[in-house]
């Protein structure tokens, strides 16, 4: 299930063979209706990926009062109710499940020219320390990855070029290590581990 606020991801969902339902992330009644769609369709729910996010602008003084709701509201609160309806709906089910929360490299360390992109990741992080502990015991696992500078369409390639230089490894992410990473911490491999943020971040914020 494919679970985003652009109609457009309809298509993706085609081309992978999944469905799609169109809601609001930052609206808690869009999100449980999300997750009872997932299980209507499926029977259902194991794994989820909350990875809806914003950029933000701005630092405390030039920050909008309405930039800092509306990227808390999608990056924080919306990681906050997914994280809620799922896990109730694990709960229901009885036998343990996976939730993996998308952080950022800048929630590890201070963005001051972003205050509230910086905020709401560091919110994420504690966050999931606080799920992927409460309900251990009944086998439900939360944990966070923390990436760098990821190379997506929404970045442009003069700016993914200046990011590269500021990875100890010389470059950017790519979309199919974060996917690799998501996908061993949804595996039987990592079933020891829950409450964790893992940094993919090129080596930035080890030094």
């Amino acid at each position: 299930m494919i679970f985003d606020f652009n109609p457009k991801s309809q298509e993706a969902a085609n081309e992978i063979g999944a469905k799609f339902f169109q809601g609001d992330v930052s609206k808690a009644e869009s999100v449980e209706a999300a997750v009872a769609k997932t299980v209507e369709e499926f029977g259902s729910l194991d794994i989820a990926v909350a990875s809806a996010g914003v950029g933000g602008e701005g630092d405390v003084v030039t920050s909008t009062v309405e930039n800092w709701e509306r990227t808390n509201g999608i990056d924080y609160s919306g990681g906050f109710y997914t994280n809620k309806y799922v896990t109730e709906q694990l709960l229901k089910q009885g036998y343990g499940g996976v939730v993996a929360n998308l952080a950022s490299m800048f929630g590890l360390v201070a963005v001051s020219n972003n205050i509230a992109y910086s905020a709401s990741k560091g919110g994420v992080m504690d966050m999931t320390r606080a799920a992927g502990t409460m309900h251990a015991k009944e086998g439900i696992r939360v944990n966070a990855v923390a990436p760098g500078v990821i190379r997506t369409p929404l970045i442009d390639e003069p700016t993914l070029e200046q990011y590269a230089s500021l990875h100890p490894a010389g470059r950017v992410g790519e979309a199919q290590e974060v996917a690799a990473l998501i996908t061993f911490l949804a595996s039987g491999k990592a079933k020891f581990i829950t409450g964790a943020t893992i940094p993919i971040d090129g080596g930035y914020t080890a030094v």
